[in-house]
C-alpha cells in the first residue's frame, strides 16, 4: 500500500473500485471530502483505504449504503462494539430470511406453474 497520498485513479485501483464509485462514496458520505491538490485532484491516504475496504466488507454482509455510513460513524467516534453493532447484522438476516421465504413461495408458484403445463 503506497504511504503517500494517491489521486483518485490510483486510489480505485488500490481499493478494487471504479473511479465512478470513489465520487460516489464520497457523495454518500462513506469518505470524507478529498483534500485536492492546487491543480484541483483529489488525494487519498491509507486510512481512506481502510474505510472503503470496511465499507465493501460491510456490503457484502448485505448492509444498504445507508446502513454502511451509518455502521462507519458509529465506528468511528461512538465506541462501537460487537455488543452494540449486533443489531445491524440481526437487521440484515432478518430481511435475507424474508427473502428467502418470498423466494420459496415464488419457487412453489413456478413449479405448480409447470405442473399446470404438463397436465
Amino acid at each position: 500500500m503506497p504511504d503517500r497520498p494517491m489521486k483518485i485513479g490510483e486510489f480505485a485501483d488500490v481499493v478494487g473500485v471504479s473511479i465512478d464509485a470513489i465520487r460516489f462514496y464520497e457523495r454518500r458520505g462513506v469518505l470524507r471530502p478529498a483534500p485536492r491538490t492546487a491543480g484541483g485532484y483529489r488525494t487519498f491516504v491509507q486510512r481512506d483505504i481502510d474505510r472503503v475496504m470496511l465499507a465493501r466488507q460491510l456490503q457484502r454482509l448485505g448492509l444498504t449504503i445507508d446502513e454502511v455510513v451509518d455502521a462507519l460513524a458509529a465506528h468511528e467516534g461512538n465506541g462501537a462494539t460487537c455488543t452494540s453493532e449486533r443489531w445491524r447484522l440481526e437487521q440484515v438476516e432478518s430481511r435475507i430470511d424474508a427473502q428467502m421465504t418470498a423466494l420459496s413461495h415464488t419457487r412453489r408458484l413456478i413449479q405448480d406453474t409447470l405442473a399446470a403445463c404438463d397436465a
